[in-house]
């Protein structure tokens, strides 16, 4: 299937840092893998953006969430998923 515009919406938005959703029936590996899958928004989409993507057509509810990586008018939008951040240096909890 293709992206479609009218599932991404704005959850929240604070100091040019965009918070989205965005819902489809696609498979993991299509909204994830596929080059150019997100181009149609790169009008709206920021580098650093993060994008909660609920995939509706797997067996079970599953999400995935997505970092922008690259965005911009006339540029191919790139994402990657999320990974844990572990803070550096030595941990303060006993």
């Amino acid at each position: 299937m293709a992206f479609k515009s009218r599932e991404l919406s704005v959850l929240a938005y604070a100091n040019g840092f965009t918070l989205w959703h965005y819902r489809t029936e696609d498979a993991p590996e299509t909204v994830v893998d596929v080059a150019g899958y997100f181009d149609s928004a790169c009008d709206m989409l920021r580098g650093g953006d993060q994008i909660i993507v609920n995939l509706l057509g797997q067996s079970r509810p599953a999400i995935v969430n997505l970092v922008v990586t690259a965005a911009g008018d006339a540029v191919a939008v790139g994402v990657a998923p999320a990974a844990a951040v572990t803070p550096a240096g030595p941990s303060s909890r006993a």
